[in-house]
Parts: C-alpha cells; structure tokens; sequence
C-alpha cells in the first residue's frame, strides 16, 4: 500500500511507521490520522511483523499533535474536522496497544497534544536528548485527547498530568525520563541506532508471550488480584504449548540461547 503522509516499511521482521510532515512539525490532520489506522491495521494483519517502529520525520518534531492550523483555515469546520481526525487516531492507538507485535516509539524534537498520546500508547519509549514534551491543549482552549487522559495517569500519575494538562508545563528528555513518561534519554545522533536495536531484539523474541504481556497489563488496572492471576496463569499455561513456549523451556534445561520464531 502506498501513503501520502506516512513512510512505511517492513524489514527484518520490524515495521517502521513514520509520519512524514516535517514542515508541519509532523502534526496529524484528517488523512495523516487516517493513514495511521490503516498502517496499524497493516502491521497487525501481518504475521511477519514482530516489532512495530514509531517515529517522526526530521529532526525538529516525532509529533506536534493535531495539525491545529489547518483545522483553523476552515474555521466553519473545525469541529468536523476534529471529530473525523480523533476517530481515526483513536481506531490507530486502539490496535497498537492490542496488537501482538511490541510498539517502540523514537522520540525526536516536540511531543505534544495527540503525539504524547501515540507515544504513550507504545510499549517503550526512546527520546533524544532534544526531545521536549508539552500538552498544550488547553493553552488553547481545549481539552486533551488521543488517549492521553487514559494513559498518563497511569504513566506518571494524576498530580503531574494535570500539571501538563492545566500548566501546560514542558517537559525535556530528562524530565519526561524521571516522570516515567519514557524509558532511555539518548544522545541524537545515538536515537537511531538505539531504536534498531531493541527493535531487533524485540523482533527476535517470543512474539505471542510479548502479546500476552501487552494483554496482561492493559487489563491489569480493572482487575481484582485473584482473576488477574487467574489470566496470569490461563496465559502461561496456553504459551507452554506454543512452538517458543517450548523451545524456551527445552533452552533453558540444554542451558543454551533459544531461538524463537513468533509463534
């Protein structure tokens, strides 16, 4: 499939999703979030993605949020616009976060409004030491969206997400690493290769346990303990019987490396 504002590709088992507006700051309007949910859907209907790369062109911006002055070019319709444009950022996130293949987002530049929300949905985070994080909704006079308000109070908590709601405080790398909001801080020109490699070694693992994972810990925070545990055990009980499940137990008794196929 060929995108307009989007590079794709899939190489090695890792699909590399881009948005590709550099000039706009990677800013999402109505096809750009419309392109993010069709290549979701492209990485979770293909068995041979095992890791899933989001990341932003150039290196001024990973995402700047909606792209708010386009929207203000057509004032009559902004809300519209929104309400096509947050559907299909929403259909995006809803099947990152439950696909089975990992999400790891590279963070360049500015982060801000719906962008926080796609780098929150991923599984792991990265940042270059440039990297800025800003909510900035409400600085103009609206509220937050793009999953935000579901994945930030249980990023950093309620206090300091409504300090980047409320405040429109910004974040640099440092800060956003210390909040919880990403995993690594890197040098710039470190981001790249950085992200490679745990994409690589994402790529190689057991896939369908890293589902299990991502499944697990969505549904974490609505679950009493003893049905938690009761899904913890139904989940490693149906891995054991899975071709990696498996091979890992026979590695671990032959005290050797396993090799995994994704399934």
């Amino acid at each position: 499939m060929t995108y307009q504002t989007l590079l794709f590709g899939i190489e090695q088992g890792v699909a590399r999703i881009t948005i590709n507006r550099p000039t706009q700051l990677n800013a999402i309007d109505v096809l750009t979030a419309k392109e993010l949910a069709l290549a979701a859907k492209q990485c979770r209907a293909d068995s041979a993605v095992r890791c899933v790369v989001l990341s932003g062109a150039g290196d001024r911006a990973f995402c700047a949020g909606g792209d708010v002055a386009g929207f203000a070019s057509d004032l009559e319709r902004v809300d519209s616009l929104l309400a096509e444009m947050t559907a299909h950022v929403e259909e995006a996130i809803s099947v990152l976060v439950r696909m089975r293949a990992p999400v790891v987002a590279g963070v360049n530049g500015i982060v801000a409004g719906a962008g926080l929300g796609l780098m929150a949905a991923a599984d792991l985070a990265v940042a270059s030491q440039t990297a800025k994080f800003t909510s900035a909704y409400t600085k103009i006079g609206l509220p937050p969206d793009g999953s935000t308000t579901w994945f930030l109070p249980r990023l950093i908590g309620h206090r300091r997400t409504k300090e980047l709601f409320l405040l429109n405080r910004v974040l640099a790398a440092d800060e956003a690493m210390a909040w919880g909001l990403v995993n690594r801080v890197v040098a710039p020109e470190e981001l790249a290769a950085t992200v490679d490699q745990i994409a690589q070694q994402l790529a190689r693992g057991p896939t369908l346990a890293f589902a299990s994972v991502k499944r697990l810990l969505l549904s974490s925070g609505d679950a009493i303990l003893e049905q938690q545990m009761k899904d913890e055990a139904a989940s490693i009980v149906q891995m054991s019987r899975s071709r990696d499940g498996l091979a890992g137990v026979k590695a671990f008794k032959d005290k050797v490396e396993p090799s995994f196929i994704g399934s």
